[in-house]
């Protein structure tokens, strides 16, 4: 059963995620995707002077891009599982902004790993780290459950 393979595996870091550059244009489509038009997202003239210098990415994006790097670090499972579903989060911070041309990777070290109907359920932090940055971007738990059949 896979989930005696991840067991011993809880408490260690899984992967980290190659770095991905946060671009105004991405802030920009984020913006237009969720109408969250707060001037600290898309004036670069009002933000280089406001409280973090530049434009900052918003906290949601940052989340909405935790399934590309997440799957950088597969969790290596045999067999592999017939269906991986996103269950939500536990936890969801945002300790440090993320301003424009940073750039960011993911850090995931698996929490907990039990068993439910069909399949697993693994606890992931994900923590986003700041390319020179003392604290993350984004640290979340997130719950994801891993079916069988």
């Amino acid at each position: 059963m896979p989930i005696e393979r991840l067991r011993p595996q809880i408490g260690t870091v899984l992967g980290v995620s190659d770095w991905l550059e946060v671009t105004q244009d991405r802030i920009d489509r984020f913006t237009r995707a969720t109408d969250d038009h707060q001037w600290i997202h898309i004036d670069p003239v009002r933000a280089a002077v406001g409280p973090f210098g530049a434009t900052i990415a918003q906290g949601y994006l940052t989340m909405s891009l935790m399934p590309s790097l997440m799957a950088q670090i597969p969790l290596e499972l045999e067999p592999s599982p017939a269906l991986t579903v996103n269950y939500g989060l536990d936890r969801l911070r945002f300790p440090a902004p993320i301003t424009v041309g940073s750039k960011i990777r993911a850090r995931v070290t698996l929490i907990d790993a039990t068993g439910v109907e069909s399949g697993v359920q693994v606890i992931r932090r994900v923590e986003v780290e700041i390319e020179g940055g003392d604290k993350p971007g984004m640290v979340a738990d997130t719950v994801t459950r891993l079916l069988f059949s």
